[in-house]
């Protein structure tokens, strides 16, 4: 029997999502401002972050619930350990540091996972069908901003095992009928519900953190222009703006 908890999910973070997609760092980022110098400090937290959520899903492959989500093809940590090696050098290791939004979010991970590990599920749900949807245009507009090499600098966002377009619509229908079969209880729907607002809230003091970065960048005047004007948020409008669905939140793309 299905839970429907794709469209729970989608339906219960709506405003979640047009807060992420209102943070200056994400304005910013879409009017392609986008320097190396804050973004591989953005790769280094979400590394942290992937790395924790990687070893506690894997520690539950074999959950009877938390394992139905299994994909290891979603996989970011190897991956970004790539960017890491091309922004930082090879002795990237040691070169970084989670921020303390960082920490608190990898404090959350570690959390869910030894106390309430389906909750693991909302984590899992809010990053990857982001980097699958609106995080490929994401990609598009940081190798144009900062001129990168063809094959470099944006590993984040490459999937290797699903390549293409029609391949990654796909994938996330897969994904959204794994979502609905698992077999849970309204209370636990809930849960994963509030718990995956939580984690765009993590996200959004992770980029907030990085804002004195851009502003360094572009001078505070130009950064006012920039953040003054809210988007209208994709999931709360039924008309989509290119920049909203760049956003990588719109997980109905």
């Amino acid at each position: 029997m299905s839970s429907h908890l794709d469209v729970r999910l989608r339906e219960g973070t709506k405003h979640s999502h047009t807060m992420a997609e209102n943070t200056a760092f994400m304005k910013c980022f879409l009017k392609g401002v986008v320097e190396r110098s804050f973004f591989r400090k953005l790769l280094a937290d979400l590394y942290f972050v992937y790395s924790a959520l990687e070893e506690e899903l894997q520690q539950y492959q074999y959950h009877p619930i938390v394992g139905m989500m299994h994909f290891p093809e979603l996989y970011r940590q190897a991956n970004l350990e790539k960017d890491l090696a091309f922004y930082y050098g090879e002795n990237w290791r040691s070169q970084i540091v989670p921020s303390k939004a960082g920490q608190v979010y990898v404090k959350r991970i570690r959390e869910v996972s030894n106390t309430q590990p389906e909750l693991l599920i909302a984590h899992a749900y809010t990053r990857y069908m982001g980097d699958l949807s609106g995080g490929q245009a994401l990609r598009n507009i940081a190798r144009s901003a900062m001129n990168l090499p063809s094959d470099r600098g944006t590993a984040m966002h490459e999937f290797e095992q699903i390549p293409t377009p029609e391949a990654r619509r796909e994938f996330k229908e897969q994904y959204r009928q794994a979502l609905n079969f698992l077999p849970l209880d309204e209370a636990m729907i809930q849960k994963i519900v509030d718990e995956a607002n939580y984690v765009f809230t993590l996200n959004r003091n992770v980029i907030h953190e990085l804002e004195a970065d851009v502003k360094a960048v572009i001078g505070e005047h130009i950064f006012d222009l920039i953040t003054r004007q809210d988007q209208v948020g994709s999931t709360e409008s039924t008309s989509k703006s290119t920049a909203v669905e760049m956003m990588g939140m719109d997980y109905s793309i």
